[in-house]
């Protein structure tokens, strides 16, 4: 049976990819990184680490403080407040410059030493903030490269990538972890669990995408 390592953050989007990782490929065949990188919140570390107890996967934190100190954003940079609105023409400030490529380049490193074929994120380019590296485009583009830079035959996951937040909200109600994924996560830029701040543009996108679910399951 093929293996996979989920690249996990412990946000809504990542956690959803990891029960669908086990559900794929069989828990016992799935691991998780995450990374540290230097950002505001190290509690999202905490959260990833929690799921993965609470469901019997492994875990790794792999330090990765270069990102931070090449990066300038509000994510690393405790004195720089988040945008509440997206920079019309550019990302927002909320974007780390690189952090998807250096994220998903270590995690082949990592599943290429432990015989691990198949990497999953959970980037999107249905509902996203913009940032490039989540596009479809660059995880195929880089796919290819990282097969050809260790001469092995990995495979990106992206379950999510063509979908939206209600669909998102749906895929973790049809795998049984609604709750884990409502309650345990976190997306909220200001550090917030679960439910989070309810204003930054992570809170906003997330509570609209579970509306709209809400609105689906009951029919209306």
């Amino acid at each position: 049976m093929r293996k996979a390592l989920v690249v996990l953050s412990g946000g809504q989007d990542s956690t959803t990819c990891l029960f669908w990782a086990a559900d794929k490929f069989g828990k016992e065949n799935v691991s998780a990184v995450g990374f540290d990188y230097g950002q505001r919140h190290k509690i999202e570390l905490k959260c990833a680490k929690e799921i993965c107890a609470d469901a019997g996967i492994p875990y790794e934190v792999i330090p990765t403080p270069i990102i931070n100190q090449l990066s300038v954003s509000s994510l690393t940079r405790a004195d720089i407040p988040v945008e509440e609105t997206k920079p019309e023409g550019a990302p927002p400030n909320t974007f780390v410059e690189g952090r998807n490529l250096l994220f998903l380049s270590y995690a082949a490193i990592y599943s290429k030493t432990h015989g691990i074929t198949d990497i999953v994120t959970g980037v999107c380019e249905t509902d996203f903030s913009g940032y490039p590296d989540c596009r479809d485009i660059f995880i195929k583009s880089l796919n290819v490269t990282l097969n050809l830079a260790m001469d092995y035959n990995f495979v990106i996951h992206t379950p999510l990538m063509w979908i939206n937040k209600a669909q998102t909200w749906k895929m973790a109600d049809d795998l049984g972890v609604l709750d884990i994924i409502r309650d345990k996560t976190l997306t909220c830029y200001s550090g917030v669990l679960g439910e989070g701040c309810g204003h930054c543009p992570s809170c906003t996108l997330r509570k609209r995408g579970y509306d709209e679910f809400i609105k689906m399951k009951e029919g209306k």
